[in-house]
């Protein structure tokens, strides 16, 4: 399980706090995010400190969001700028795994997708252990992205980030947010049923435990689920992939 972690580390003494619950009461492996919004190095730092105190293992590095009522990234003073600066400070002086972000249809920051598949190897060579990508709901997002990740170098797990669909509202700007397309007969099975809370939610466990079976039996390494705090549609997919030993 992984917790996120506010614009300008708001929630980093609870998200601390949840992943060493996680660990201690449940067994379950987890992971904080962690990101460069609004800190420091030596604020960064201090908080890495607390994370290997609190006995945290996994980290996933990224640069973040600006804040909120802040449209453009802007680098704190005496903080970072990439997330790849993130990860040498992280590798350099901590023992954690270290996981970080990629994005199947190109970072909304990037010039190219070639460009950003070029900062996506810098940052593996900087000490990445594993990537997560950014939601997507066409699984030829995923497979050409993979490709072309080997191709320029990329060589370490790519995990495929799924979002199983509770609401269409919630999901149509969650896609504008990041830029994650949205295909069209998709969509319009999703505003046939908007009228109808429940059958969004049945269709979305549909949609995502095909989405994931299909993800498996191709060879993905494994699924990241976006639950947004919402874990009963998960628990659902998890559940009928399980009887299908998808894998």
């Amino acid at each position: 399980m992984s917790v996120t972690y506010g614009a300008g580390g708001t929630t980093r003494g609870k998200t601390i706090e949840i992943v060493k619950r996680i660990k201690d009461e449940y067994g379950l492996e987890a992971m904080a995010h962690f990101t460069c919004v609004g800190a420091t190095v030596a604020e960064l730092r201090t908080t890495l400190d607390e994370m290997q105190e609190a006995g945290i293992e996994n980290v996933l590095a990224l640069r973040g969001d600006p804040p909120a009522g802040q449209e453009d990234w802007r680098k704190t003073e005496g903080g970072l700028e990439y997330s790849r600066e993130l990860v040498e400070l992280i590798a350099a002086d901590y023992p954690f795994a270290i996981g970080g972000a990629c994005f199947p249809e190109t970072h909304i920051h990037a010039v190219s997708p070639e460009e950003d598949l070029e900062h996506l190897a810098e940052k593996v060579a900087a000490g990445v252990d594993f990537l997560i990508t950014q939601l997507f709901f066409d699984n030829a997002l995923y497979h050409d992205f993979v490709e072309r990740a080997r191709a320029a170098g990329v060589n370490v797990p790519i995990i495929p980030g799924v979002m199983p669909i509770t609401q269409v509202g919630q999901v149509e700007r969650m896609a504008m947010l990041c830029k994650a397309s949205i295909p069209d007969g998709l969509r319009k099975e999703l505003h046939a049923r908007s009228e109808d809370s429940e059958a969004v939610l049945d269709f979305g466990v549909a949609y995502a435990t095909l989405q994931c079976q299909e993800l498996l039996s191709a060879g993905a390494p494994g699924i990241h689920f976006i639950t947004l705090n919402r874990s009963p549609a998960t628990r659902a997919v998890v559940s009928a992939l399980r009887l299908a030993k998808a894998w």
